[in-house]
């Protein structure tokens, strides 16, 4: 992973809003980025990096969200080994497995910081 990943990491972590980090664990057989390609999912929307793109994306961002809400890391698993239709989307071949977890601080029901 190259420094400006970090960077932009280290930017969204000092305006102290939790972030979610999706990090691919686990890959067989044709899938678009390779064993630790890393995302960082912003609650906002603003996202940085890829795990892929398309649909299997767009399953970690919406996992990513729940993480950053929750703080409790999981896996998503994502199967884009579908039979290719003109409906299909990021159709390659293979599966992977994603890795999220929160990283930041967020505030707890009583409006204390609490650490991820």
């Amino acid at each position: 992973m190259n420094a400006t990943f970090y960077r932009y990491l280290q930017g969204m972590l000092d305006e102290e809003q939790p972030v979610a980090v999706a990090t691919i664990v686990e890959a067989r057989g044709s899938v678009p980025r390779e064993v630790g390609a890393k995302m960082i999912i912003h609650p906002l929307g603003r996202h940085v990096g890829t795990v892929g793109g398309g649909c299997g994306e767009a399953d970690v961002i919406r996992a990513g969200l729940d993480v950053v809400e929750d703080g409790l890391p999981r896996t998503v698993h994502v199967d884009l080994t579908e039979d290719i239709s003109m409906d299909s989307l990021g159709v390659c071949g293979g599966v992977m497995d994603v890795f999220i977890e929160r990283w930041g601080e967020a505030e707890d029901g009583a409006g204390r910081a609490r650490p991820t």
